[in-house]
């Protein structure tokens, strides 16, 4: 099993910047593929970037391309979610997710496991 943790959420203005990070433990040796997704209320759970995790391959939503950075620090078992000229559609909250596999998905179907998520919001 994998446990995923999720911080660095809280609020900031539009145009601001967050670092969220999500911890891995357990068997995290067996993760190919990390990603950030996010949700509002309502609303399906939409992707925002993925990373595979051995070879640093990433991708990205259109919607937070240029803006957002995923990275990992392998060491610490950390994924990582640089967050720069936020806007108010941004607001949600953000979740962690693994899979052992070596995917090319923006499906939350797809992932195996899941963070509890971490509130980010974006006042305008």
């Amino acid at each position: 099993q994998v446990q995923l943790a999720e911080s660095g959420g809280g609020l900031v203005q539009a145009g601001g910047s967050l670092k969220l990070s999500c911890l891995g433990s357990g068997r995290t040796g067996d993760i190919l593929t990390m990603a950030w997704f996010r949700q509002v209320p309502g609303k399906e759970r939409e992707f925002v970037a993925a990373m595979w995790w051995t070879v640093g391959n990433s991708y990205y939503s259109n919607s937070v391309k240029g803006r957002f950075t995923i990275s990992r620090d392998n060491a610490k078992n950390l994924l990582l979610l640089e967050m720069n000229n936020l806007q108010p559609e941004d607001t949600g909250v953000y979740y962690c997710a693994a899979d052992r596999r070596q995917l090319w998905s923006r499906s939350h179907g797809n992932y195996d496991y899941w963070g509890p998520g971490t509130q980010v919001t974006v006042s305008s």
